[in-house]
């Protein structure tokens, strides 16, 4: 028994030594080839009926027969009623999470034209299920701004909050009609910060030398290996507050309403006291507007996706297979072990 546990452990290891190397071979393959451009496609999730077959499941697992007989001949009526109605207005849901880089907005603006190919202003509305801590300026400024295509196509939006909305995320939210959080999410945190290493001491101690060659008295403020002087932290610093003023123009052209110079701290509150402060509208979770929007919208998820190559298939396929060889022989194998 001892032998066969110690050849499946050699047999395992040298099946995922082979596997590793077919797959670098395949990435290579995959890399030599010309680049292109990864097309994505725009997915539909009927949200209305799955709540619908949400709440029919329950309601076939807690009536009884009478009863349900009862609620299928009233829900027949309900639908040949409706066929005979005007269509719904619908209500268009995103999904947005955002990293420290923005990148998620490269479907965030796929998504949003397309709502806006269809959208009807008078009847439709959009809903972004928010969550993102912020990140960096020009990525959280770009996805705001596709937010605001919403807006000035006159389409309803409402921004909902279930965990947090903070510093990039915040300057999201606030372009919409109407922001909706959870109690106990995070909002706001109105404010910029930067930070920088600086390896300089390291490398004169060690008797290295650094060269930089700039053209521009301000070209670079900061560095991580030179030294850094007073009035490239001043600059710097001067920087900062000049993207902490847009920051707080932009929140208070949204938002008028707000005392900016009391919100834009860079602190960051509970939505119950955001509420307070006026940096939210209502409190409430997106599941709840979900369900009250249920009854008059016909609700739809936008969700843009990118299609995936042959060798990012085989990557992931073969990963998943190096996985599940190994965890499976091991579990065998250990249960001939004495």
């Amino acid at each position: 028994m001892e032998f066969l546990y110690e050849y499946g452990l050699f047999f395992a290891k040298t099946l995922t030594f082979v596997i590793a190397i077919a797959v670098i071979v395949a990435i290579i393959m995959g890399a030599a080839v010309k680049p292109k451009a990864k097309k994505g496609e725009i997915t539909i999730d009927d949200l209305s009926e799955q709540l619908d077959d949400l709440k029919q499941s329950f309601i076939e697992n807690t009536l009884s027969k009478k009863e349900l007989k009862a609620h299928q001949k009233q829900k027949k009526a309900e639908t040949k009623k409706q066929q005979n109605d005007e269509p719904k207005s619908r209500l268009y849901v995103i999904d947005f999470n955002g990293s420290v880089d923005a990148h998620e907005v490269e479907s965030l603006r796929e998504e949003i034209t397309a709502i806006l190919t269809i959208a009807d202003k008078e009847k439709d509305r959009v809903l972004v299920r928010l969550e993102s801590g912020g990140g960096v300026v020009h990525g959280y400024g770009l996805a705001a701004s596709q937010l605001q295509r919403l807006r000035n196509a006159g389409i309803h939006l409402t921004v909902a909050i279930d965990k947090v909305a903070a510093s990039g995320g915040y300057m999201m939210a606030c372009v919409a009609n109407e922001i909706v959080a959870a109690p106990f999410a995070i909002v706001g945190s109105i404010g910029v910060i930067a930070q920088i290493p600086n390896f300089n001491k390291i490398l004169k101690k060690n008797d290295v030398d650094f060269e930089q060659i700039t053209a521009g008295e301000y070209k670079r403020t900061l560095t991580i290996f030179g030294e850094n002087t007073d009035k490239g932290r001043e600059k710097f610093k001067e920087e900062i507050e000049q993207t902490h003023g847009l920051f707080k123009t932009f929140v208070s052209e949204q938002r008028p309403s707000l005392d900016i110079d009391t919100v834009a701290t860079g602190e960051h509150w509970f939505a119950t006291q955001a509420f307070d402060k006026g940096l939210v509208d209502k409190i409430d979770t997106s599941d709840d507007i979900l369900l009250s929007q249920a009854k008059e919208r016909q609700i739809y998820k936008v969700k843009y996706r990118i299609k995936k190559n042959l060798s990012d298939k085989l990557a992931v396929g073969l990963s998943s297979g190096v996985s599940k060889a190994g965890v499976s022989l091991m579990s065998r194998f250990k249960g001939l072990n004495p």
